[in-house]
């Protein structure tokens, strides 16, 4: 049993409460913590569709912390989530695929969050994140969650590795089944809401109209297959999303994907799915956990992840100049993009993790 104080973010879904839950039985001093991000539900927004920083959802928060008797705070991070936003309608000018959720752990979870955890006095810092803390031989490592189908630990390949030692992550032992029990079972309210599956600050589910408001949509254009016929033409290149393949706005007896997006002049370059494919791909901002990366002529052979989706392909990692790394997939890779984070494993071991910088198309074709 500990008594030591620990500030849990409580985001009023199923996972942060049982965090919580599962804390306070353990005998930790929880404080709850909810963060607004200032941007209000419109009332015809989509009804199947849960975020994590809603009225709703604070309303939620504040009465599982009730249930629990535990202090909460609501705090208002509007300027932070300002800044993420900023972020996300930059990346898409410059053709990138942006990650605002990573971010968003990077900035204000694990980062402006820490602010308050020590004002209160708090030693740890909670989420209901799917991932694991193992304390290793060198120090603090990351490992997947348990659950192989919620494991979550990809987006949070930025937290500062000074800081992973100060990270509890409670649910990362459980299976979400066993999750929504334990919520039942103590009576929290929430034990059977949806998990969110939505960008917080885009509660419509139409990112262009956050990109409009911030900026427009970017240069008008042609879209072009990998032969260079024009298709079509657009209104704006960041309306776009590498590996998209709906709304391209023009017909083809096959599915088109988006290939590549030039930012300088507003083509789209649209192809088959495997013209999509990657062999290799450069990181920049690569960071690790209690690991030290070989030297710059070794190899190491690892599992790399490019999108929040549990799994990964196999690949192989080489350190070059800076902090790049130049990582080789073992078979092409479907829609690597510039702006996205790749974290690599071996096993359920998070080594370390980066942003794209670029990708060396298996088609050969660029716009």
């Amino acid at each position: 049993m500990s008594t030591e104080r620990v500030l849990v973010a409580l985001s009023g879904g199923v996972d942060s409460s049982v965090a919580a839950l599962l804390l306070q039985q353990q005998g930790y001093d929880v404080v709850g913590v909810f963060l607004r991000n200032g941007v209000e539900k419109p009332a015809s927004g989509p009804s199947n569709k849960q975020g994590c920083c809603s009225v709703e959802d604070s309303r939620d928060a504040a009465l599982v912390a009730d249930k629990l008797d535990i202090p909460f705070h609501a705090i208002d991070m509007e300027t932070e989530f300002e800044g993420i936003m900023d972020y996300f309608a930059h990346a898409y000018r410059l053709g990138k695929t942006p990650n605002p959720c990573v971010i968003c752990n990077r900035d204000i979870k694990f980062g402006a969050m820490w602010k308050l955890a020590d004002s209160i006095g708090a030693k740890y810092l909670a989420t209901g994140h799917y991932a694991r803390v193992v304390q290793g031989a060198a120090g603090a490592e990351l490992h997947r969650g348990l659950d192989p189908h919620k494991d979550q630990s990809y987006v949070l390949f930025p937290i500062g590795p000074e800081r992973l030692a100060r990270v509890l992550l409670p649910v990362g032992e459980l299976q979400k089944s066993r999750t929504r029990q334990l919520a039942a079972a103590a009576g929290m309210p929430v034990f059977n809401k949806p998990d969110s599956v939505e960008i917080c600050f885009v509660p419509s589910g139409d990112y262009r109209e956050l990109l409009r408001a911030r900026g427009g949509l970017g240069l008008p254009g042609r879209i072009l297959d990998t032969s260079g016929k024009q298709l079509a033409l657009h209104d704006g290149h960041a309306g776009f999303t590498r590996g998209q393949r709906r709304g391209l706005g023009f017909a083809a007896s096959q599915p088109m994907y988006v290939v590549d997006i030039n930012p300088q002049n507003g083509d789209v370059l649209v192809g088959p799915r495997q013209a999509t494919g990657c062999r290799s791909a450069m990181v920049t901002g690569f960071q690790t956990f209690a690991f030290e990366l070989p030297q710059q002529s070794e190899w190491l052979d690892v599992t790399a992840q490019f999108r929040s989706t549990p799994g990964g392909i196999p690949a192989q990692i080489q350190r070059r100049e800076g902090d790049f790394i130049e990582v080789r997939f073992a078979q092409a890779a479907e829609s690597v993009n510039p702006g996205q984070g790749l974290a690599v494993y071996q096993g359920d071991r998070l080594l370390g993790g980066g942003w794209i910088d670029t990708t060396e198309l298996e088609c050969g074709f660029q716009v």
